[in-house]
C-alpha cells in the first residue's frame, strides 16, 4: 500500500468534492419534487448537469496545459461551490437547469484533474486496485452525505450551504500538500476517436455506466418516493446502492489486476444485468426487497467505472492521462444525458416498475485487446 501514501490528500480532497456532489443530485430531486417540479423537469434539470459536464471534458485538457493541475482544481471548485449556493437563492427550474449546467461543467473539470493525477502516479500492476480505492472514497462520502438530507431536511437553505462548505474545504488538502503533483500533459488535442481507439471496450463499458448510474442517482429518491418510502428510507435506499458499490471495488480491482480486465468487465455486467432484472420484475413494491435489490445492483454496476478505466490507462502512453480521463468522462456523460430524462419519462409514464429496467446493457467481450 505504499503506493497510496503519496496520494492520501488527493483522495481526502476528492472524498470532500464528491460526497458534496452526490449529496447535491439527491438533494435537488427531493427538492424539486417538494418544489412541485414534475418528475419530466428533475430529469431535465439532471440532463443539465450531464450536459455541461460534457463540455468541460472538451476544455479541461487544455486549462490543464494552460495552468496545471492545482489551479485547475482551485478555480473550478469555486465555481461549483459558487453555483450550489445560488440555487438556494432562486427556485426557479430553468435557473436550477442554468446552475447544474455550470456545476456539471466543473465537477467534470474537478473530476478529469484528480483522476489523471491518479493514473499519472500509479503502474499497470496495481491500477485497478488504486482506483478501486479512489471509488471506495467516492462511494463512501456519498453514503454519508445522503444522511445529511433527513438530518438537515429539505426545507431552508441548510442543504444548499452544507454543499458550498464542502466544495470549497475540497481545495485545502491538495493546496497545503506537498510538490508531487503531475507534470503538465502535453499540448494534445481533444480527441474523442483517439481514446476509442485506445480502448473501444473502455468506452462501451463508461457509456453504460452513465445510462444507468446516472439514472439512479437522479432518478432513483423520485422512484423511491413513489414506493412510498419516508425520507429517511429514501435515504437508505440511495446509500445501499452505493454501499454495495463499495462491497466488491476492492475484490474486481484486485482480481482484474491479477487477470484478464475484460473478463472482470464482463462478469460484472452480466452482475448488473441479473440484479436489475430482480429490482425491475422480482421486488416489487416491498421496501425491504428494493433495498436489498439496490444494494446488490450497486455492487455489480458501481465497480464498471473504474474497471473500464483502468482497462483504458492499461494501454495510455505517458502525457495521455488527461486526455483518457477526459475522454471517458465525456463518453459517461453522453450516457447520464440520456439516461435521467428516459428513467424520468419512464417513471412519470410508466411508474417505478419502468424506470428500474434502466440498467447497463452488455458489453461484447470481443471488443478488441483494448
Amino acid at each position: 500500500m505504499s503506493h497510496i501514501r503519496p496520494l492520501i490528500p488527493l483522495l481526502v480532497t476528492a472524498g470532500l468534492l464528491i460526497g458534496g456532489n452526490g449529496l447535491q443530485g439527491t438533494f435537488i430531486a427531493l427538492r424539486g419534487s417538494a418544489e412541485g417540479f414534475s418528475t419530466a423537469t428533475i430529469g431535465l434539470i439532471g440532463a443539465g448537469y450531464s450536459i455541461g459536464f460534457a463540455i468541460g471534458c472538451l476544455y479541461v485538457t487544455r486549462m490543464l496545459r494552460q495552468i496545471g493541475h492545482i489551479r485547475t482544481f482551485a478555480a473550478m471548485a469555486a465555481i461549483g461551490a459558487s453555483c450550489s449556493i445560488a440555487l438556494a437563492q432562486v427556485t426557479d427550474p430553468t435557473f436550477w437547469f442554468a446552475m447544474r449546467f455550470l456545476i456539471g461543467i466543473s465537477v467534470a473539470s474537478l473530476f478529469a484533474t484528480v483522476e489523471s493525477w491518479i493514473n499519472s502516479k500509479v503502474t499497470n500492476a496495481n491500477r485497478a486496485r488504486t482506483l478501486s480505492i479512489y471509488r471506495f472514497v467516492d462511494l463512501g462520502s456519498v453514503t454519508l452525505a445522503q444522511y445529511i438530507i433527513p438530518t438537515v431536511g429539505i426545507e431552508g437553505q441548510g442543504v444548499f450551504a452544507i454543499i458550498s462548505i464542502v466544495l470549497t474545504l475540497s481545495l485545502v488538502p491538495i493546496s497545503i500538500a506537498d510538490r508531487s503533483g503531475p507534470a503538465v500533459p502535453d499540448a494534445i488535442r481533444f480527441d474523442l476517436l483517439a481514446v476509442w481507439r485506445i480502448s473501444p471496450l473502455s468506452v462501451v463499458g463508461v457509456v453504460a455506466v452513465g445510462l444507468s448510474m446516472a439514472a439512479f442517482r437522479n432518478i432513483g429518491p423520485i422512484y423511491a418516493q413513489e414506493l412510498g418510502m419516508s425520507i429517511t428510507s429514501i435515504a437508505t435506499f440511495m446509500s445501499a446502492g452505493i454501499i454495495g458499490g463499495v462491497v466488491l471495488q476492492y475484490p474486481l480491482g484486485l482480481y482484474s489486476d491479477r487477470l484478464d480486465r475484460r473478463r472482470v468487465i464482463v462478469w460484472t455486467t452480466v452482475g448488473s444485468i441479473i440484479t436489475g432484472a430482480y429490482l425491475s420484475f422480482g421486488a416489487g413494491t416491498n421496501e425491504t426487497a428494493n433495498i436489498i435489490g439496490v444494494f446488490l445492483f450497486g455492487a455489480f454496476s458501481m465497480p464498471l467505472y473504474s474497471l473500464c478505466s483502468a482497462h483504458a490507462n492499461d494501454f495510455a502512453k505517458q502525457g495521455q492521462y488527461a486526455l483518457v480521463a477526459a475522454g471517458l468522462l465525456f463518453f459517461w456523460s453522453a450516457g447520464a444525458t440520456v439516461g435521467p430524462l428516459l428513467a424520468s419519462l419512464l417513471l412519470e409514464y410508466f411508474g417505478p416498475r419502468a424506470s428500474s429496467s434502466i440498467r447497463p446493457s452488455s458489453l461484447p467481450a470481443s471488443s478488441s485487446s483494448r
